[in-house]
This record gives C-alpha cells, structure tokens and sequence, in this order.
C-alpha cells in the first residue's frame, strides 16, 4: 500500500497534484497512522512521524508526489456567545481548564457537543446552542511544525488543536475532569 509520510499545508497546495479528497472530523484529522480510502477510491497509508492535526485544505504527499487534499466534516457542536468579551473569555478560561479542544472565533466559541458542558457555559452566563459546521479548534501551543512539507513558508497562526500542554505530561483530554497520564 502506497504511503504518505508528509503533510502539505493549505497555502502550499497545487491542486495539479490533488488526486483525490478526504473529508474528516476533528479526530479523523488528527492522526499518525491509519489506513485511508479517499473518497475516488485512493487507498494508503497515512504513517506520519507523529500525531499531527490536518486542518481543512491542508494534504497529505504519497510517495508518488500525488497529493490527497483534506476537508473538514461538519460536526455536531455548541456555539458559544456572550454579549460582553470579559465573560466570554472567562468561559474560555473555563473550557481551557476542562481541556476541551475550542475554536475561538471573534464572536463566539465552538466546542463539541457534550451535555455537561452545554449546561456549564450556560451556567456562567453564556448563551449555547447547537450547531453543525466544520470544527476548527486551536492548535496548541507546543505543537511543532515538523513532519511537514518544508517546499514553503509555514503558517502556524490558524486553528487546530494538539492534544499536550505546557507541562508535557500528555493528558487524557476528558470534558469532565482532568485524567493525568505521567511516565
């Protein structure tokens, strides 16, 4: 089976060298090793050095050069809205203690779908609501840029999540409580 060892970020992208599509949740996108079949049909092997987050138009390189494109999947989540920034960024400070991957946009936050969690951001003030869109959260902030196509200048302001912290003691990220794996 054919491979791909290398991620290809969006801006770096020739769609002459797209062979086929995938589209994927935020787990699907967030992988090291896994068997793929592309949505024309285009089976490899995604054997990446380490865990790393494709974020929507990135690809991932075959080892043919061939290029297969990533698209993000529509997922189930809450959107969080506030109308004062002071107590949206204390619900962040909230979410961010709970280790739950969040996408911060201007207005709002996305966070998956969890009950607990609908019911938390509601209690702090916030308004929630469900929604399905693609999710996007942000990369951490001790992920690194390797394993990646080096043709092309990186980009690494836009948003992904890496599932590690400042401590590097590489948490079960649980939306409810804090599970600590050390060793």
């Amino acid at each position: 089976m054919i491979r791909a060892t290398t991620i290809v970020r969006r801006p770096a992208v020739k769609a002459e060298r797209v062979a086929d599509t995938l589209t994927l949740d935020h787990e699907g996108r967030h992988r090291r090793r896994f068997a793929m079949t592309a949505e024309g049909g285009l089976a490899f092997l995604l054997d990446l050095d380490r865990a790393t987050v494709l974020d929507d138009g990135d690809a991932v390189k075959l080892e043919d050069g061939r290029l297969v494109q990533v698209r993000a999947a529509p997922e189930r989540l809450i959107e969080i809205t506030t109308g004062n920034p002071l107590r949206l960024m204390k619900v962040a400070w909230h979410i961010g203690n709970r280790h739950v991957a969040a996408e911060i946009g201007e207005e709002a936050l996305y966070i998956p779908y969890d009950h607990v969690l609908l019911e938390m951001v509601r209690g702090l003030g916030a308004t929630a609501r469900e929604v399905e869109r693609p999710f996007r959260p942000e990369r951490g902030a001790y992920e690194g840029g390797h394993g990646h196509d080096h043709e092309h200048d990186h980009d690494h302001g836009h948003a992904a999540h890496a599932h590690g912290d400042a401590c590097g003691c590489g948490h079960d990220h649980h939306a409810h409580g804090h599970a600590h794996k050390h060793g």
